[in-house]
């Protein structure tokens, strides 16, 4: 017995000294920098408040838009195909976390063994007996219960690291899955707010022609009279023709508009009820834009390429345990017979056995080293990756909060001229009935007046959909609740760095 656990020492040892000189880890370059230091405040904006960022349902108010983003989020195909992927990577960190515990089975076996006389087995159970005067059974039959158990003990935290960045992928996914919100919220705001503009439009240019037709009838009448010339009436019935072709591109561009909207709810074609009334003047919540900082935050996509840096880090420790030795524990534990008479529970039935293996890598660990190059790549990889969307985050709320303000500025100069194109159009009009102006004057100070109004509306659209940028570039329309209690390990998981080597 002595000498049996004697060589057992020095198998092992001979095994760790042969092993050991493969379980050094290549060292890992230096990582960039995360992501450099944001401004202190966006251009333009004053102090260092608090960003808030209300819920879409209180920042737009409008029940019509209210509805369509609620089907949306319910029915969008994009969406739901997210919310698969989402199940997806909880399943797998399912799959890791359980990787960490034994697998136990259980079966069991019947079977039946008839063997050569003149083999060696053959000849021991045809000389030998198993109780005086009873020999082997020929053929052998054999019944079995057992439950075997197999464990790799996690030593250099490989299994755990698996499992941590498999719980960040997964918050990942989420976070992947709320900035598809934020933007459907946006898209759809946006081709609302587009709708409405084309309402408005086609109203104004109804206006116009009634003004026009009228306008048309008096020039006929004068021409009648051989107050004005033909050439007057050719010019006033081509721009009402102008007008009434634009009536009809119009209206394409408004069923263009339901059918993406009826696409992005995911549903088929239909009329979507509205009220165009009030959108010069229809106005958005003031946002509180806060610190750049509160983007990291608040950003569902800064969020998102973070844990993806966490996993990254993790995955790369993952690597770097691939090149330490594994070690796995087997066991079985069971009872086997030959015959069906004997007490199924008796001593003589008993099996088990029990192993551990120490294996590491030894001469082929050009595929190990090519997985730590990958993952450290992919790591460095991801750092870029949060710098350029950080990055991208504060150049679209800048771009954003710029264009709300000089939109608004530029709105309220465009409202001044339409007004003074309107009073002008009236005036013309009064001058022309009263042969103190030319006709020419009245059709381009008309056309001005319809143009200047139909800018107006498309300044107001522009000024709605920099609102919503700027509502979705501060977080805004990230849904309200979050389960992540499901993946989320227990213990608490720090941004991992390099492995030291």
């Amino acid at each position: 017995m002595k000498s049996a656990y004697k060589i057992t020492r020095i198998l092992v040892t001979a095994a760790v000294l042969v092993i050991a000189p493969g379980c050094v880890a290549p060292k890992p370059g230096p990582l960039p920098s995360a992501v450099a230091p944001l401004p202190d405040r966006f251009p333009g904006t004053e102090g260092a408040t608090n960003a808030v960022v209300i819920g879409w349902r209180e920042y737009f108010q409008d029940p019509v838009l209210i509805s369509l983003i609620s089907t949306a989020l319910t029915n969008n195909q994009e969406l739901n195909i997210l919310m698969q992927e989402v199940a997806v990577a909880k399943a797998e960190t399912d799959a890791r976390r359980g990787a960490l515990f034994p697998f136990l089975r259980l079966g069991g076996t019947a079977g039946v063994d008839k063997v050569s006389v003149n083999s060696r087995n053959g000849a021991v159970e045809e000389n030998l007996e198993i109780q005086p005067g009873k020999k082997f059974p020929d053929p052998l039959p054999t019944y079995g219960v057992a439950a075997d158990l197999d464990w790799e003990i996690d030593i250099w935290k490989k299994l755990r690291n698996e499992r941590d960045a498999a719980v960040q992928r997964y918050l990942a996914t989420q976070e992947g899955r709320n900035f598809m919100v934020t933007h459907l919220v946006a898209e759809i705001s946006e081709t609302y707010y587009d709708l409405l503009s084309l309402d408005s439009q086609l109203a104004i240019y109804r206006r116009m022609l009634e003004m026009q037709e009228k306008a048309l009838e008096s020039v006929r009448i004068k021409k009648s009279a051989a107050r004005v010339t033909e050439l007057a009436v050719r010019r006033f019935e081509a721009e009402v023709s102008k007008n009434r072709s634009k009536l009809f591109a119009i209206q394409q561009l408004i069923i263009e508009n339901e059918n993406r909207l009826n696409v992005l709810t995911g549903r088929y074609p239909q009329p979507i009820e509205r009220s165009p009334e009030g959108f010069e003047i229809r106005m958005l919540s003031p946002l509180q834009t806060g610190v750049p900082s509160e983007l990291l935050r608040h950003r569902p996509d800064v969020r998102q390429a973070e844990l993806e840096l966490k996993a990254a880090g993790l995955e790369v420790k993952v690597a770097a345990a691939r090149f330490y030795p594994a070690m796995n524990v087997s066991a079985v534990l069971g009872i086997e017979s030959f015959t069906m008479g004997s007490p199924i529970l008796a001593k003589e039935n008993l099996a088990y056995g029990a192993t551990a293996n120490l294996v590491g890598p030894l001469i082929n660990r050009s595929a190990i080293k090519a997985a730590f190059k990958g993952a450290s790549a992919h790591q460095v990889a991801a750092v870029y990756r949060y710098q350029q969307t950080v990055l991208k985050a504060y150049v679209e709320v800048v771009n954003a909060l710029s264009q709300v303000r000089n939109v608004g500025q530029g709105y309220e100069l465009k409202s001044r001229r339409v007004e003074a194109l309107s009073d002008a159009a009236t005036m013309s009009s009064q001058l022309f009935n009263s042969a103190r102006a030319d006709y020419t004057e009245v059709l381009l100070t008309q056309r001005e007046a319809l143009e200047s109004r139909v800018e107006l509306v498309e300044m107001k659209e522009i000024q709605l959909m920099a609102a919503v940028k700027a509502y979705k570039g501060l977080g805004g329309g990230v849904p309200d609740s979050r389960d992540y209690s499901a993946a989320t390990p227990k213990a608490t998981v720090k941004a991992p760095g390099r492995p030291k080597s």
